[in-house]
C-alpha cells in the first residue's frame, strides 16, 4: 500500500502525519479516513478547491489531471505546478508527500 506523507499543517495536521491507504483511492478520502478532517466542500465532486494540495514528491505516480480539475485548480489559493485536488488525485504503488496549503477559497468554514 502507498504511503502518504503529510506535511505539519496548523489546523489539519500539526505534527504531519503518514497513512496508507489502498491503491486506487484518492488522497483526500485516504486523509479523511484517517483522521485528517481536510476541507472538502464539494463532497469530492471535483465543484471547488477547498481539498487543494501540493504534492511535494510522487506526482508523477497519481492519474493524469483531466481538463476539469485543471480548470477548478485555477481558482485555488497559492497554486503552484504541483498542485492537485485531493479528490481527484488518484493513488498509484508509489509513495507521496504532500503539503495541505495555509488558506482556502472557503472563507465560510463551520466550526470557526
Amino acid at each position: 500500500m502507498p504511503v502518504i506523507k503529510i506535511l505539519p499543517h496548523p489546523e489539519y495536521c500539526p505534527e504531519g502525519d503518514r497513512i496508507e491507504a489502498p491503491r486506487g483511492t484518492s488522497i483526500c478520502e485516504a486523509l479523511l479516513d484517517n483522521g485528517i478532517a481536510i476541507e472538502h466542500a464539494c463532497e469530492l465532486s471535483c465543484a471547488c478547491t477547498t481539498c487543494h494540495v501540493i504534492v511535494r514528491e510522487g506526482l508523477a505516480s497519481l492519474n493524469e489531471q483531466e481538463e476539469e480539475e485543471e480548470d477548478m485548480l485555477d481558482r485555488a489559493w497559492g497554486l503552484e505546478p504541483q498542485s492537485r485536488l485531493s479528490c481527484q488525485a488518484i493513488l498509484a504503488d508509489t509513495d507521496v508527500t504532500i503539503e495541505i496549503p495555509k488558506y482556502s477559497i472557503n472563507h465560510a468554514k463551520e466550526k470557526h
